[in-house]
């Protein structure tokens, strides 16, 4: 957690691997990819809806700085710490870059995100990592006799008639158990549960004028961090414990967890929208653009994921990994899969790079894929 001193903060450089936020006994390292930034700062916020950081360090270029990784350790604090990055670099060179040195970014490979991550005032929450989750026993019933029931976390449970303690929440799902078991279901195919913009929409209830929200939940912005606003308490990364009981209670009663996932598009929206996280740390490796340089929307979404980019295609991976090491996951349905099947020019490969890394990889070679064959631009692969 956070020392009432930050001057007891001490850094030395890190070592750039794993990327994102690594607890461990002795403080925190933080490593994020940017390729085109020319300086990196690592902010630190005491409380969610803080809108500026108690404590803030630019990364040196000369000892923080490897390849295209900036990685910097911090000692005296721990699991439980909210972090941003700031990053300045060319401006709209070629119309691609998206550089602004006053914007708080989301790390693309955070594990918890707080705060309202629609105006920028997203945090991510450094978490322990847990491995072991994949270790416990699992339910693997046969395709040919399994029963898969697609839900939605918070919509199967927020009505008083679900009768249940805890609506709206991983907790909750875990009281419909008996119910699902009654039904003779062997899997749950989750709606997506990747955090996310909820309140993006910008438009209200003609009736009472409130503010919608986004319920789908199709709108990722942090791929590996499950969405706080299905947990009793996600303050400080509570959104993970739940989500880890409630594939445990899942499996012990013999039920598979597929996640529906998001990589094809990312809350940001179009290219001049605001940065929440990928798009002001490198734009140009997140997402696909044309020749001269405008954004390509090949999912109905506003932007499209570059995701046979080497960065992307390791960020991809390692996020499914995380699912299934982290939590225990047993499957994943791709949402438009199609875009994972475009080359860094937005054409169709008649071999995918990505694909063929996540069906081959040998974590991932031992639990369901499922894909959605098609996205809104002629990328019909059925």
């Amino acid at each position: 957690m956070v020392p009432a001193d930050a001057s007891e903060f001490r850094t030395r450089p890190g070592c750039g691997q794993p990327l994102g936020a690594v607890v461990d006994d002795g403080g925190v390292q933080f490593s994020v990819v940017s390729r085109h930034a020319s300086r990196v700062w690592l902010c630190l916020f005491a409380a969610a809806d803080d809108g500026k950081p108690f404590w803030e360090f630019e990364l040196r270029r000369d000892t923080h700085h490897f390849g295209d990784v900036w990685s910097v350790y911090v000692e005296g604090i721990g699991a439980g710490v909210l972090y941003t990055f700031r990053m300045a670099g060319p401006r709209r060179r070629h119309k691609i870059h998206r550089f602004k040195r006053t914007r708080y970014l989301l790390d693309p490979y955070a594990m918890a995100v707080v705060g309202a991550v629609e105006r920028g005032g997203g945090k991510c929450v450094a978490v322990r990592a847990c491995h072991g989750a994949a270790k416990a026993g699992r339910p693997r019933e046969p395709l040919t006799r399994s029963v898969i029931y697609e839900t939605h976390v918070r919509g199967l449970t927020a009505h008083e008639s679900a009768g249940v303690v805890a609506p709206g929440t991983y907790a909750g799902l875990i009281e419909k158990i008996p119910y699902l078991k009654e039904l003779g279901v062997t899997a749950v195919e989750l709606l997506p549960v990747q955090e996310c913009g909820e309140r993006e929409i910008g438009r209200v209830n003609p009736i009472t004028g409130d503010a919608l929200t986004n319920y789908w939940g199709y709108n990722p912005i942090a791929f590996s961090a499950p969405t706080g606003r299905y947990a009793r308490d996600a303050g400080r990364g509570g959104q993970v414990d739940e989500f880890r009981r409630m594939v445990a209670a899942l499996h012990e009663a013999d039920i598979e967890v597929i996640l529906d996932v998001v990589f094809n598009h990312t809350a940001e929206g179009w290219q001049d929208e605001p940065a929440l996280g990928f798009r002001g740390i490198d734009n140009v490796i997140y997402y696909l653009h044309d020749a001269s340089g405008e954004a390509l929307d090949l999912t109905g979404c506003r932007n499209t994921v570059n995701c046979n980019h080497p960065v992307v295609r390791d960020l991809i991976v390692d996020s499914l990994r995380h699912w299934v090491m982290e939590y225990g996951v047993d499957g994943f349905r791709f949402d438009l899969a199609a875009v994972l099947q475009r080359d860094r020019t937005g054409a169709l490969l008649d071999r995918s790079p990505l694909i063929e890394r996540i069906t081959e990889d040998p974590i991932l070679r031992g639990v369901r894929l499922i894909a959605e064959p098609w996205d809104l631009a002629g990328g019909h692969l059925v």
